[in-house]
């Protein structure tokens, strides 16, 4: 080989074309990747409404920065980079639809980067399929324009790996080193531990290879990402372990569960499946799930086959340990936590794919492909109809917050209060009031401590309709709301401060 050339990657027993034929068809690759980036913000925007009121944990990361309401309380398992994510909008606007064109954009953006980061390693039409077969699930797209961690410790996990591999292969290349720092940074901003999880293969060969280099930037990215995580452990918590087994209470206390059932069942559209004792769902709807394996299978026997095991067997190992903590170590199950898993899936599954419909000599096998591509119809179907359902069963309960919050104003319940019980957190920030809670995972005050504020500040109590009271909100006035219950403590008394 010519000193200076650069080798040709090798796709099963074919040359790929974005390196063979030079600018033009480099050009066109990106170009591609930059037209799935943009679908995917499109249809965001088209079929994630962006008026979709803030959920639960939305609001608890958004109140952090927010100037309109006070902030809610941060538990031990959360992490401040997606306060730092939404900052730049929701430090100065309250408009919810700003926030999730923003970030629909901003995912866009960081879709086509850590796509763009396995250039060197797959043809783009392989990474343009994964971007595709990644972003159309109903998870991904549901999640693209939220204030949520968990998709973008899916594109840190896509940047890292990839900028991983690039630099194993090239040890001079700098901007791959540089891109692994980085992912890993996303990643543990966003959410420590799973940064760890997705890491551990990379940091694993690594030290088995010698790569010092590569070590020592995926530590110093984990390093850099968890510091502050670290720092308010020791501020906040007690210390770091102290921080983890609080987490892990709040999880259900970690350990050896088996989650993959719960894990089934929600992908249905159950964006919490805390207790998770729904039915399974139709085959239909879970039927690539069972999928991915076998083309994971068949991809890296393609790859053994081809020569090019490494490239192929990292991102299914990172997917693998990325995925083990929430099908095998918690006892409930959303979809978003396998984000990051699906993600690293994508490009092995989209270079199988491409190996079943086309033989080696680049000609296509018209009756598999016509094949997979009504298997790959179907499937998109099953995805968009779950979205559909999600997004409108979401904005509706969304949308109840906020009437309940205005009829609270009706009632004199007007910043600055504070609300108590079921469904406090939500409620609280739509009315712009702080939440405070004497039980559960959120525990930040005291009977005596809430019965102080009810005589300087408008309280209320908030119950499922039927449910008991506290038994302090027992005598205070009770109001129907949409869907809950609130009980106002007694006007406070003007000029008592006790």
């Amino acid at each position: 080989m010519a000193q200076g050339t650069k080798p040709m990657l090798v796709g099963a027993g074919r040359r790929d074309e974005a390196h063979v034929s030079g600018r033009p068809w480099r050009a066109r690759g990106d170009g591609l990747l930059a037209a799935v980036a943009v679908a995917f913000t499109l249809a965001q925007l088209l079929l994630v409404r962006p008026s979709m009121g803030l959920g639960w944990d939305e609001v608890v990361y958004v109140s952090q920065v927010a100037g309109d309401a006070p902030a809610a309380f941060f538990s031990a398992p959360r992490a401040r980079g997606v306060p730092l994510l939404v900052w730049p909008i929701a430090s100065w606007s309250s408009s919810t639809t700003l926030l999730r064109v923003y970030l629909a954009v901003l995912s866009g953006l960081a879709l086509y980067l850590s796509l763009r980061a396995w250039r060197h390693l797959f043809p783009a039409r392989v990474l343009a399929g994964a971007g595709a077969f990644f972003v159309t699930l109903w998870m991904t797209l549901f999640y693209g324009p939220q204030a949520m961690p968990n998709l973008w410790v899916a594109f840190g996990a896509l940047l890292c790996v990839g900028c991983f591999l690039r630099a194993r292969a090239d040890r001079l290349d700098e901007w791959a080193l540089r891109g692994v720092l980085a992912g890993a940074v996303l990643m543990a901003w966003m959410r420590p531990t799973d940064a760890v999880w997705v890491t551990l293969p990379l940091l694993v060969l690594a030290a088995v290879a010698r790569h010092r280099r590569l070590g020592a930037a995926l530590a110093a990215g984990l390093v850099a990402g968890g510091v502050q995580w670290v720092i308010e452990a020791y501020v906040s918590y007690g210390g770091l372990r102290e921080r983890l087994n609080e987490a892990s209470r709040i999880q259900g206390d970690l350990g050896w569960n088996l989650a993959v059932d719960d894990q089934l069942r929600s992908l249905v559209g159950i964006i919490l499946c805390r207790p998770c004792d729904v039915a399974t769902p139709h085959p239909a709807v879970f039927a690539w799930w069972f999928v991915l394996p076998l083309l994971a299978a068949y991809a890296l026997a393609v790859a053994v086959r081809a020569g090019r095991t490494t490239r192929t067997l990292v991102p299914l190992a990172c997917a693998t340990t990325a995925a083990f903590p929430y099908l095998f170590l918690i006892g409930y199950a959303a979809p978003r936590f396998l984000l990051p898993a699906y993600a690293l899936l994508a490009i092995p599954v989209a270079d199988a794919l491409w190996n079943l419909v086309t033989a080696p000599n680049g000609r296509w096998r018209p009756a598999v492909a016509t094949v997979v591509g009504l298997a790959l119809a179907g499937h998109l179907a099953v995805q968009y109809v779950v979205l559909d359902r999600t997004v409108e069963r979401t904005s509706a309960s969304r949308l109840a917050w906020a009437r309940s919050a205005a009829e609270l104003h009706t009632l004199g319940v007007r910043p600055p209060c504070l609300l108590t019980g079921h469904e406090a957190v939500p409620v609280a920030y739509y009315a712009g009031c702080g939440s405070a809670a004497m039980r559960g995972h959120n525990v930040n005050t005291t009977r005596a401590e809430l019965l102080r504020t009810a005589r300087r500040l408008p309280v209320g109590a908030l119950t499922a309709p039927g449910r008991k009271p506290p038994r302090h909100a027992r005598d205070w006035e009770l109001h129907r709301l949409d869907g809950l219950d609130v009980r106002i403590a007694p006007a406070p008394v003007a000029g008592d401060s006790a």
